[in-house]
């Protein structure tokens, strides 16, 4: 499988990461409802096989269940996987979640992560999410630049942040080693989310930032295969508005316009959604949720080829059908 370097530093990524959210299992406001653990390392086991080279984690999937399924699955392959997991969202006993970027905070949550990984250093750790606008996001990223200094850390990252965002952390360390700058950002990017490519990937490309996309199949829909019928209960996709009507109906039929193209390459729309986030040298890979082997054996297919223009140009035709049926449903 292709790689692509990261940004600024020695890591080679493969264009398609084992994203393992859902392996976190039910019982937490964002799951994807019941998840069979034996699955999900099953998984892991395949996508080492087909070549991918990393695993994204964080420790809020699942309140630390998706970092320990992942330690499982790593044992005794530890240094053949490029290791992420994220740090900022917390909980308590009563399984309440909150969000911090106390430096003491973030160093606890390294060693906890370390813990349930069963591993002595994270290749990138991700602040998740930047929090309100009074948290303190310099403190945050200081505590980053303590774990690399510490060997716990080899390279830090963020998801979820503004160009702006971005700017306020590597601001600190702009006269200092670059090891200390921004390695990464985790931002969503698919066909139906593209908000990051106006002011994100302008700034990470200046900045020798990499690009790792997360839902760039827009949670399932993508796929040609989504039925909202087989969604758990406490599958957090029922509360998204892209999952609800009209949208949902709106977002199958684009997919379905989708298989021509697709089929031209003798492909899936899923592989064609992942060939699409892919066609920008910006990004560095795209993270692809694995629940059971046979996902990764299809999703693997949308690294290593490209998308004509006349195709990339009648994928922009449809999104702007499908964005003006939108308006129409809106009134």
């Amino acid at each position: 499988m292709r790689t692509r370097k990261l940004g600024w530093t020695d890591l080679h990524l493969t264009e398609i990461g084992v994203g393992a959210w859902a392996m976190g299992g039910p019982g937490t406001k964002f799951s994807w409802g019941p998840q069979d653990d034996g699955e999900s390392i099953a998984g892991i086991h395949r996508a080492l096989e087909l070549g991918v080279n990393w695993i994204d984690t964080a420790a809020i999937y699942g309140l630390g269940h998706s970092e320990e399924v992942v330690g499982k699955a790593l044992a005794g392959r530890r240094s053949q996987v490029i290791l992420a997991t994220k740090c900022s969202q917390v909980w308590n006993d009563r399984r309440e979640v909150s969000h911090s970027l106390k430096k003491e905070s973030i160093l606890a949550e390294c060693d906890a992560s370390l813990r349930r990984l069963n591993t002595d250093w994270i290749d990138l750790y991700q602040i998740h999410w930047p929090g309100p606008p009074e948290a303190p996001l310099e403190e945050g990223w200081e505590a980053m630049t303590t774990l690399i200094e510490s060997g716990k850390v080899r390279y830090g990252g963020v998801s979820n942040y503004s160009s702006e965002q971005m700017a306020r952390c590597n601001s600190k360390h702009q006269t200092l080693n670059i090891k200390f700058q921004i390695a990464s950002l985790q931002p969503p990017y698919s066909m139906l989310r593209r908000s990051a490519e106006s002011n994100e990937f302008p700034y990470c490309e200046a900045n020798e930032i990499g690009i790792v996309a997360y839902s760039p199949m827009q949670a399932g829909l993508l796929t040609g295969k989504f039925d909202i019928k087989r969604l758990a209960p406490d599958d957090w996709r029922r509360n998204s508005k892209e999952f609800q009507e009209p949208n949902l109906h709106i977002n199958q039929e684009f997919t379905g316009r989708l298989w021509p193209i697709a089929l031209k390459y003798n492909k899936t729309p899923a592989q064609l959604a992942l060939a699409w986030v892919l066609r920008l040298p910006v990004v560095t890979s795209a993270i692809v949720g694995v629940r059971r082997p046979s996902q990764i054996e299809e999703t693997v297919g949308g690294s290593g080829w490209n998308i004509a223009e006349e195709d990339l140009q009648m994928i922009d035709g449809l999104l702007e059908w499908r964005l003006e049926r939108i308006r129409e449903a809106d009134g």
